[in-house]
């Protein structure tokens, strides 16, 4: 019996360790063909003209491969959706782990989280049916396929991800800090902001951070309310043209392991470094900042 239970429990750990391996051997061979299909591109053009370049007209002869307005274009629509996204998901988050009643929450919180079920492409046309419309309406542009737009989809998309990290975060502070806050005085407000939130900041440090990479490296609702265009914006109504909208948009035209094909994967490993940055940062932060026990709030 002894010895059965003993193979029961290696059976199961090498499944679990087969299982993990493989999932670790396809990301690694994912981001290997990643390389590989990228670098060839840096023969014919240097690193820093591929990422500071002004211009992208593949199909040009001679051919322009500079792709500093599509990371412009990202960096912009990360940060206007992060700066919609942020303060709605923490709000959220604190509504409903502090002040929602048990009902309340038990209603809400599914509701936000059957959000992150929406599909992309369902947000996209609506930016482009009803949105874009009416910005073009309300602020009397030429295109409501912009910057703007492309922020608010991406914020509506990111808001049920941070909401639903950072509330479980909140949600997991010990009572006893609570009650500790409570006995000494506070009230609930400043037991809020002064106890609650300060020991849950690693959770809502990698929400955050998770739901802007969420925002970086999301494709269809940049492709299709964001405009297209390759330039650097100089206002929040230009229409941009972020690193996933380019890739989607021209790697079906790309000729086969031509300069253009090339140069689009060496895009994908540089939006790969900016999501693997957000991830190595949400990672640290939540280690830096780690609660152990009550003591080291």
């Amino acid at each position: 019996m002894r010895i059965s239970r003993q193979h029961k429990e290696m059976a199961i750990h090498g499944s679990f360790f087969a299982i993990a391996s493989t999932s670790i051997l396809v990301l690694t061979l994912i981001m290997v063909f990643l390389i590989k299909e990228g670098l060839p591109i840096f023969n014919q053009i240097s690193v820093p003209d591929f990422l500071f370049g002004q211009f992208w007209y593949p199909t040009d002869d001679p051919a322009d491969f500079g792709i500093l307005p599509m990371i412009a274009g990202s960096l912009a629509v990360t940060a206007f959706s992060s700066c919609i996204a942020i303060p709605l998901g923490l709000m959220t988050a604190i509504y409903l782990a502090e002040i929602a009643t048990p009902r309340m929450r038990s209603i809400i919180k599914p509701l936000v989280e059957m959000l992150q079920a929406l599909p992309s492409v369902v947000i996209g046309f609506f930016g482009m049916v009803v949105v874009a419309p009416l910005l073009q309406e309300w602020f009397g542009i030429a295109t409501g396929l912009n910057l703007f737009n492309a922020s608010v989809m991406l914020a509506f998309m990111a808001v049920p991800t941070i909401t639903s990290i950072a509330e479980d975060a909140i949600f997991s502070v010990p009572e006893e800090l609570r009650a500790a806050s409570l006995a000494l005085g506070a009230t609930k407000w400043q037991t809020i902001s002064g106890v609650v939130i300060p020991a849950s900041l690693p959770g809502i440090s990698t929400a955050v951070i998770l739901g802007m990479a969420r925002s970086i490296g999301e494709t269809m609702v940049v492709l299709m309310v964001a405009g297209g265009a390759a330039m650097a914006p100089s206002s929040i109504f230009d229409p941009v043209r972020p690193m996933p909208a380019s890739i989607a948009a021209e790697m079906a035209e790309a000729p086969f392991q031509s300069e253009h094909y090339y140069a689009l994967f060496a895009t994908g490993m540089v939006l790969f470094l900016f999501t693997l940055m957000f991830n190595i940062l949400a990672a640290y932060i939540a280690e830096k900042k780690k609660q152990v026990g009550t003591a080291t709030l």
